[in-house]
């Protein structure tokens, strides 16, 4: 065996080691590994390393066009990343340090642990701040998309911490832009 293949070899087994630990880290609740991100295979950036904790706030700072919104994209499923992994901690691990695959998650269990407050335009027409809200209970609710007694409560207590009750009557589409981010705020926070 050559000396280059035996680095190879070695590099393999040391980075697979590396991802091993950050993968199974009990601090990180999202982990970006060397993740590459962009359009039409084409790599906008690459090597993104993130570790993030439940509870953390993290916040992407950058020129117009950086690539900011291509990162959130990539993470929420809206892109599929280019390179590298996507690692997220799910309610259902309990106590189990091992984290998964963002792409292991059905669609549902995704919704259901993660919510993202973007700048697209909802299709809103009719609806009043209460029923966009109401929205981010839409994983919980059975194929009917009933909501029961214990989701009804997330939204009244979201809209309360977002101090958004006195427009749940108003149609979402004729309040403030910063009304709409808090209404927004609170349908991430009913998604829970």
């Amino acid at each position: 065996m050559s000396d280059k293949q035996r680095t190879d070899m070695r590099s393999k087994d040391i980075q697979a080691d590396m991802r091993a630990k950050d993968i199974r880290s009990t601090d990180s609740h999202l982990r970006l590994d060397d993740l590459a991100v962009g359009y039409r295979k084409k790599v906008l950036i690459g090597g993104i390393e993130l570790s993030v904790r439940r509870g953390e706030i993290v916040t992407l700072i950058g020129p117009n066009g950086s690539g900011k919104s291509t990162i959130l994209k990539t993470i929420t499923r809206q892109l599929v990343p280019i390179g590298g992994g996507i690692y997220l901690a799910s309610k259902g691990s309990g106590s189990d340090p091992s984290m998964k695959k963002l792409t292991q998650f059905t669609p549902m269990e995704l919704a259901r642990e993660m919510a993202v407050v973007l700048t697209g335009r909802l299709q809103t027409q009719q609806m009043t701040c209460r029923d966009v809200v109401e929205t981010g209970r839409h994983p919980y609710t059975g194929t009917f998309g009933l909501l029961g007694p214990a989701d009804k409560e997330s939204v009244r207590e979201a809209m309360r911490l977002t101090d958004t009750e006195e427009l749940a009557e108003s149609r979402f589409s004729e309040i403030s832009d910063g009304q709409k981010q808090r209404v927004l705020l609170a349908r991430a926070l009913c998604q829970e």
